[in-house]
């Protein structure tokens, strides 16, 4: 397939397909790809055959996906409270994981680590149950809309003490690598669970509150639209305000409320996502992000889509 120029992606697309490292970069290069984003499940064993590529040049890397490589350890997954934790030896843990992280990012020549960086925890996935009723009975029913306020009490109760710790344990990690001399940026992730952080005002205020740190925003699009829809922010009313700060971003889109699908191909909607257009052109690491039911050719043609409405843009 054409070449794909500076536009990165993410193993999430074939990673559970593929036992050796090589073989998944292989197909990754097959669709046009120079770079790619490791993500979390990729493995120090699939890293054997990884590295030799990249030393080699057959492969780059763009960005690694804390935490990586994989660790089977369910308190430090994607979906928990990380650089967050109440538990300090938790927390202290969570920050010497994303450390690791950084290192294998410098070893690999990736430019970024993106993180998850926590959560305002609940007893429960509330957020399951919120997309259930929305699904069911609207985001305008009684029933989400009671539901939803009691999130968001909470959410924005807590919210604070929990961005005070992440920012202590991102200033924490950016200082250690400043003094390895590493020259890798911490993207915090936009999510896909409305108890997730952060919102983009939060990355804002934590990006403001590290200024000269390694810290930036990491715009995943479509979870943006997705936290959007439920309605926890508005990508219209604060992307331009967060434009500044953002370093990468994860390209896919959300029919609904589902995401990693090839934007414009699979929602069928050939001007929705162009309000993204401008993110993606300024943004310094660029990753498609794609489930792995997305095929080859639907990538390609998403691809040539955003690429050339972009083009389309600057030549008027």
């Amino acid at each position: 397939m054409p070449d794909k120029g500076e536009y990165s992606f993410s193993t999430c697309w074939n990673v559970k397909r593929h036992a050796v490292g090589k073989d998944m970069m292989e197909e990754i290069r097959s669709l046009g790809f120079r770079y790619v984003e490791l993500n979390y499940n990729v493995t120090e064993e699939h890293l054997r055959t990884i590295q030799p590529m990249i030393e080699q040049g057959e492969i780059a890397v763009s960005s690694v996906h804390n935490v990586f490589p994989f660790i089977g350890d369910k308190d430090y997954d994607t979906d928990s409270v990380m650089l967050g934790f109440d538990d300090e030896a938790k927390r202290r843990r969570s920050v010497e994981l994303l450390i690791r992280s950084m290192e294998y990012a410098d070893r690999c020549g990736a430019r970024a680590v993106v993180v998850h960086p926590g959560e305002v925890p609940f007893e429960y996935n509330i957020d399951a149950e919120l997309k259930k009723l929305y699904r069911e009975e609207g985001k305008d029913s009684a029933a989400y809309r009671a539901l939803w306020a009691k999130m968001l009490e909470r959410r924005e109760r807590l919210g604070p003490s929990y961005t005070k710790r992440i920012q202590d344990s991102l200033e924490q990690a950016s200082e250690h690598a400043a003094r390895r001399g590493w020259n890798v940026a911490i993207g915090i992730e936009t999510r896909s669970r409305c108890y997730q952080m952060p919102t983009l005002a939060e990355a804002k205020a934590i990006c403001d509150h590290l200024q000269g740190a390694p810290v930036y925003l990491w715009y995943d699009i479509g979870h943006a639209t997705m936290m959007e829809r439920m309605g926890l922010y508005d990508n219209d009313a604060e992307l331009e305000r967060v434009k500044p700060y953002i370093y990468g971003v994860h390209i896919h889109e959300t029919p609904e409320l589902s995401d990693h699908w090839c934007p414009y191909v699979h929602s069928g909607d050939p001007r929705g996502f162009d309000r993204f257009l401008g993110a993606i052109e300024q943004a310094r690491v660029k990753v498609y992000e794609l489930k792995a039911a997305c095929r080859p050719d639907d990538i390609d043609r998403s691809h040539r889509l955003i690429t050339g409405k972009i083009q389309a843009g600057n030549d008027r």
